[in-house]
């Protein structure tokens, strides 16, 4: 099916019913009328291939149990009502044709706007003719996790907003426009978190390209199921300037690339336009950088005279509005993560399709090549997801951060009949020690998952 699925919840069964039960209710409760629908988006774990879609890269994720639901009510008007389940989360309303997304606070209600944002931007209809809604969100995501949350409360802003107004359009159509939206927010992006949101399917982990979307099925080898461990250190990449450093980070690193090898690095955006003209390999690719990049961070002064600008030219023409700060780029350790990663996405892929008896063994040290890289190259860590990796190390096959890093979860592939003596090891000897999990339920916070399916609308 190319479009969202469209069902009748009477057709669902099992804990999913129960939380649209409650939603409704909740709803109902809120708005003093009951919903027509409900939008749901679930979250997401990248299992490998961190911080390289934006730069054209193949991600390799898989959506999970946990989920947006986002329940809505179609208004006769053009105004927009949004409130949440979660009581420190304040109630948002506006007019469609009178609202801005500012890029300060990322406040939970401005990823809705975002959605909304996306499909007003893409909609056949005049927007004079498009109907506002009123909507009520459950978030069963753990924010500041990694898990994608706030891009699932985009795509269902969008899903939802679409439904309303009667607009139809592809998967791969929602998660561009989802994608492309949520950068008003001041996240720089690259796409994965919305693919794989709207592709997933049941069962499949998805191999992920980028210019044009596409989604391959991937089959994970049996024998072995994910872990997800909430390292309990939270950040929100929006309101830090960290990711988006990054970003820009490549983007300069791709140009100053480009410069060396005698490409004109106006239209390099990203290191994978530089492999392409080149024809290089990814392996080929991570030696260059290693060759003709230093190692010493690069000042701005630097980099503008080896892209032939004044520094002035460059914040303005290249650095976004929240890295013009910045004064310093190590260029080197980022492109070499890049390459590398990028090429251990499409490892993960051959290894999973090859039927080896040691694929697990293989996609195991994978996943700590990928949590090294991402520590001491990309530097998108952080000591407490460090010291959970340490702690898993010899108690499963192998183990990452997911998610943009600097907190939030780690993913550890288990051997299926270890699940519970490893989630176990986890609660004695990480979580029981930690100040932050005091009090907390750990079987939200430490839990195995299978590879879940993509956003649909269930009609009440």
């Amino acid at each position: 099916m190319d479009t969202p699925p469209v069902v009748p919840v009477d057709s669902l069964e099992g804990s999913l019913i129960e939380k649209i039960n409650f939603l409704t209710k909740d709803f109902e409760k809120k708005y003093g009328f009951p919903p027509e629908f409900i939008a749901r988006v679930p979250g997401r774990v990248n299992l490998i291939g961190e911080h390289i879609d934006y730069c054209g890269y193949a991600v390799f994720p898989m959506a999970i149990d946990q989920e947006i639901l986002m329940a809505v009510k179609p208004r006769q008007d053009q105004h927009l009502e949004l409130s949440n389940v979660n009581p420190a989360y304040e109630d948002y309303s506006c007019e469609l044709m009178n609202f801005d997304i500012d890029k300060g606070v990322p406040h939970w209600f401005k990823y809705c706007l975002c959605g909304v944002k996306g499909i007003m931007e893409n909609s056949s209809k005049s927007k004079n003719k498009l109907k506002g809604l009123s909507a009520r969100i459950h978030g069963l995501i753990s924010p500041g996790a990694g898990l994608s949350s706030s891009s699932a409360v985009v795509c269902a802003a969008a899903l939802a907003f679409a439904h309303v107004n009667g607009l139809v359009y592809k998967k791969q159509e929602l998660a561009d426009y989802c994608a492309r939206s949520e950068r008003y927010i001041g996240t720089e992006g690259g796409g994965m978190d919305q693919a794989i949101a709207m592709l997933a399917t049941q069962g499949t982990a998805k191999l992920i390209e980028f210019n044009p979307l596409r989604a391959h099925d991937t089959k994970l080898p049996s024998g072995a199921v994910f872990v997800i461990a909430h390292s309990l250190a939270e950040v929100n990449k929006a309101a830090s300037s960290l990711f988006n450093c990054r970003v820009m980070e490549c983007r300069l690193a791709a140009k100053v690339l480009a410069r060396i090898h005698g490409i004109n690095p106006d239209s390099m955006t990203r290191l994978a336009d530089v492999q392409f003209l080149l024809n290089k390999t990814l392996p080929e690719m991570a030696s260059l950088a290693g060759l003709y990049l230093h190692d010493d961070p690069y000042s701005k002064e630097e980099v503008s005279k080896l892209l032939e600008m004044t520094e002035s030219q460059l914040e303005n023409k290249i650095l976004s509005e929240n890295t013009k700060d910045v004064n310093v780029f190590k260029l080197r350790q980022r492109a070499l993560h890049v390459f590398q990663e990028a090429h251990r996405v499409w490892q993960f892929r051959d290894i999973c399709n090859s039927g080896s008896v040691t694929a697990l063994q293989e996609l195991g040290q994978l996943m700590f090549d990928s949590h090294s890289s991402c520590r001491d190259l990309y530097e998108c860590s952080h000591p407490q997801l460090d010291n959970l990796v340490e702690v898993s190390r010899n108690h499963c096959l192998g183990a990452r951060l997911t998610g943009a890093g600097w907190g939030g979860c780690m993913v550890a592939l288990v051997p299926e009949n270890e699940v519970k003596s490893f989630i176990d090891h986890l609660k004695e000897n990480y979580y029981k020690n930690l100040p932050t999990a005091r009090g907390r339920d750990l079987d939200e916070i430490v839990f195995a998952t299978q590879p879940g399916s993509g956003a649909a609308i269930f009609n009440l």
